[in-house]
């Protein structure tokens, strides 16, 4: 891809769906207004289960905790009748995730969220913290037990209104998603077989941490292990034609290379983590940390770089990793490059199926009277458990948890007020999609 094509990618991909600003305003029926209630008179519980929740430590590590959370939440649906189930995690290293279905009828419609945080027990933000009326600072309230307090919000007005019956509803909530068990195929194995069984999915992180944007397109993860090696020899024979550059300038070589082929398309990045280099080296890759030891007149033997690499399709994946290597393969003189890849969450490449959901969702906004719903740019975006459905759920949208600032630090805050509008929006739009034809 040139990198005009890129830039119009992106300039694409923050418009929005033609007709959605034109479009008149469509009236509310009886089971609609009857939402809006329900979600109104019960707000004061929907922030009370918000504020138990994010209470319990539930840290990707800390398997109990996020079992306690899983089980409070497996309660609410147990209560609007779901059939439940916690699949353990002992196979992939974590806690497991909790799996919900309910109805036979209507297309099927899968839910997206996840019970673990970035907070382990021993980081200081550990509790929900009021700060005024309108916000609350504490470990997931907005990454992402606000999105999961939405998604149980939502379904409990549309029960109330008498509209739960006439859906196929799966649930699936991760117990590992900010560190995702190993191996990764099965611990993603139950949203796969899900998505299969799936017409549209709907994810509920926070997205920009704006209420008025959602996701349709994710770029995917990778991660890359660089290892150069030179030839050892005392630093005042460097570039000898015996010796060569050592390891540290072919590492430099390569990593300069990649920023000149490879920086200009606005939608792929990759990123040098962690580099050591020396006469020894040891870098666990996987905890990406790792030791060296050398001297100042030592020409360095070795060196190696820990890097991820971020895409928005496989097809662009496919290309970065081609162009480095052929970098990595043209080495300084007695020296040697190798680069190998991981592949972790997929691309959610933009799809005209998600747009035409992303507009029925913003025309749901509009209509309650909430204004348009933007694109989030998928520059800022990070990977999602969304992504695993892309290629495989017709329809696809992200990002409609609930919306505030600091994420993944001791500063994240939601914005509460934003809470029932949010749930509101959801649920319209779920009552909205049962009425449309399911796939054969």
């Amino acid at each position: 891809m040139r990198i005009a094509t890129a830039a119009f990618l992106v300039t694409t991909l923050l418009r929005p769906p033609a007709g959605m600003a034109q479009a008149p305003t469509t009236p509310l029926d009886q089971i609609e207004r009857s939402i809006l209630r329900h979600v109104d008179d019960h707000n004061a519980e929907a922030l009370a289960l918000l504020e138990k929740v994010v209470n319990i430590n539930s840290g990707t590590m800390n398997f109990a905790g996020v079992r306690a959370v899983g089980a409070i939440f497996r309660a609410e649906l147990d209560a609007l009748g779901f059939t439940t189930r916690w699949e353990e995690g002992a196979p992939y290293g974590r806690a497991g995730h909790l799996i919900a279905e309910r109805g036979t009828t209507g297309p099927r419609i899968l839910l997206i969220g996840h019970l673990d945080t970035v907070f382990e027990p021993d980081h200081p933000l550990q509790r929900f913290e009021r700060l005024d009326s309108n916000r609350a600072r504490g470990p997931g309230t907005t990454d992402m037990k606000g999105g999961d307090v939405i998604v149980v919000q939502a379904l409990k007005a549309l029960k109330a209104a008498g509209a739960l019956d006439r859906m196929r509803i799966t649930v699936v909530f991760h117990g590992d998603e900010e560190h995702t068990g190993e191996p990764k195929h099965l611990a993603r194995a139950t949203l796969l077989e899900a998505a299969r069984r799936s017409d549209i999915a709907i994810g509920f992180e926070d997205g920009d941490g704006d209420p008025a944007s959602a996701v349709i397109a994710r770029r995917g993860i990778a991660s890359w292990l660089l290892t150069s090696t030179g030839t050892p020899a005392h630093s005042s024979q460097v570039f000898r034609e015996d010796i060569g550059a050592g390891a540290i300038y072919e590492t430099a070589r390569v990593l300069q290379q990649f920023r000149e082929k490879l920086s200009g398309d606005p939608l792929l990045t990759f990123n040098p983590g962690l580099a050591l280099g020396g006469t020894a080296v040891d870098l666990d890759s996987a905890r990406v940390r790792g030791g060296a030891s050398g001297k100042m007149n030592i020409v360095a033997e070795r060196m190696m770089v820990a890097g991820d690499l971020r895409t928005i399709s496989p097809e662009r994946l496919v290309y970065a990793k081609n162009v480095m290597r052929a970098i990595v393969a043209d080495a300084l003189p007695k020296t040697r490059s190798e680069i190998s890849f991981e592949d972790g969450y997929p691309p959610m490449a933009p799809t005209d199926g998600n747009r035409r959901l992303l507009a029925i969702y913003d025309r749901v906004s509009r209509d309650l009277g909430f204004g348009p719903i933007g694109i989030d740019n998928p520059a800022r975006a990070g990977a999602a458990d969304i992504s695993f459905t892309s290629g495989i759920v017709p329809m696809a949208i992200d990002g409609l948890g609930l919306g505030g600032t600091g994420g993944h630090t001791a500063q994240e805050t939601a914005d509460l007020s934003a809470l029932p509008m949010i749930a509101k929006r959801t649920a319209v739009l779920l009552y909205r999609l049962s009425a449309r034809p399911a796939a054969p």
